[in-house]
């Protein structure tokens, strides 16, 4: 294939980089499993998050045709 061709996606002429080590667990370190009191406060916070509405900015009270 030439470099001329339109239909040459060249993100992926190189490999992708090996991730960073610090994404990786070493030793079989476990997580704790979370409590039933964690699980239940975090399903209330996500339905929070979901239904409550974000604040709104303020806008200008005068128009563009105002305002120039």
């Amino acid at each position: 294939m030439s470099s001329t061709d339109p239909h040459v996606d060249h993100a992926l002429a190189y490999p992708e980089p090996p991730a960073s080590p610090l994404w990786h667990r070493h030793g079989g370190v476990q997580t704790r499993p979370l409590t039933e009191a964690e699980k239940k406060r975090n399903r209330e916070l996500l339905v929070l998050a979901q239904y409550t509405p974000r604040p709104r900015s303020p806008r200008p009270t005068e128009t563009l045709a105002e305002a120039g």
